[in-house]
C-alpha cells in the first residue's frame, strides 16, 4: 500500500535522526555479543515506534541512553534464569532490552492496547527473541493473572503510582519473588504515601537503589519482596 505524503515525512524525520547514532560504548558492555539485536530494536524503535506513536519525535535522538540502556542495565539486578513478567509494556520498555541483555531470562510482555501488542510480536520475530511471550491484556485481570502467576520477578517503568502499581505487581509472583520498579527522583516520597496499599498487597522489605552509574542517566529502581499470598 503506498503510504501517504504526510506518512512518509513522518518516517523520514525519525529515521534520520535515529539511525545515524552510532550505539555507546556502554551498549557493547551490557549486550556484548548480542548488541546487533539491540542496535535493530533501536532502528525499530526510532521507524515504526516513532511513526505509530509509540515513542516521541524528541526522544529518538535519545532512544540509547534515555531508554534502552536505562533499561537494560535491569539485568544486573535479575536472577540467573529467573521467570520475568514486564507489565505495561507499552513499546517493549524494559522488556525488549532485558530480554536481549539477559537470554537465559524468560519474559512475558504484557500490554493491553492492540496497536502496542501487535508491534511486540513483531519485535520479537524480527529479532528471533524465543525468550519472549507477548500477552494482551491487563496485569490486574483474572485471565492475566492465572497465566502469568508465580513468576519471579514482575518489571514495570512508568506505569502507575506505587501503590496502586504494587497491587498489580505482587498478586502475579510467587512467594519469595519481588517487583523491581523503574522509578523517578519522587520514589521515596511514593513509598511512604502507599505504604499501607503495598502491605495490603503482600509486599515488604523495599529498597531504593540506582543501577547502571556508568550511564548518562542512571536508573532509580525500587524493588518490593513478596512475602505473603493475597486473595485473588
Amino acid at each position: 500500500m503506498k503510504q501517504s505524503a504526510e506518512s512518509q515525512a513522518g518516517q523520514e524525520g525519525p529515521n534520520s535522526q535515529g539511525l545515524e547514532q552510532a550505539p555507546p560504548k556502554q551498549a557493547q558492555e551490557i549486550f556484548g555479543d548480542r548488541l546487533d539485536l539491540a542496535i535493530e530494536y533501536h532502528r525499530l524503535l526510532a521507524t515504526d515506534g516513532s511513526v505509530r506513536g509509540f515513542i516521541g519525535p524528541r526522544e529518538v535522538p535519545r532512544l540509547w541512553q534515555r531508554h534502552i540502556l536505562n533499561c537494560a542495565v535491569l539485568s544486573e539486578v535479575m536472577p540467573e534464569g529467573a521467570s520475568v513478567a514486564d507489565i505495561g509494556s507499552g513499546a517493549g520498555l524494559p522488556g525488549i532490552p532485558l530480554a536481549i541483555a539477559r537470554p537465559d531470562l524468560q519474559i512475558t510482555l504484557i500490554e493491553p492496547l492492540l496497536k502496542r501488542s501487535t508491534f511486540l510480536k513483531e519485535v520479537k520475530a524480527a529479532l528471533h527473541l524465543d525468550n519472549v511471550v507477548v500477552l494482551r491484556g491487563r496485569a490486574e485481570e483474572g485471565p492475566i493473572k492465572r497465566e502469568v502467576h508465580g513468576v519471579d520477578v514482575v518489571t514495570s517503568r512508568a506505569v502507575a503510582p506505587l501503590g496502586k502499581l504494587a497491587g498489580w505487581s505482587l498478586p502475579l509472583l510467587k512467594k519469595g519473588g519481588e517487583m523491581i520498579a523503574m522509578k523517578g527522583s519522587s520514589v521515596e516520597e511514593e513509598l511512604r504515601r502507599d505504604a499501607k496499599q503495598i502491605t495490603k498487597a503482600g509486599g515488604a522489605n523495599a529498597q531504593i537503589s540506582v543501577i547502571g552509574q556508568a550511564l548518562e542517566e542512571p536508573t532509580t529502581i525500587i524493588r518490593i519482596a513478596k512475602v505473603r499470598e493475597t486473595l485473588k
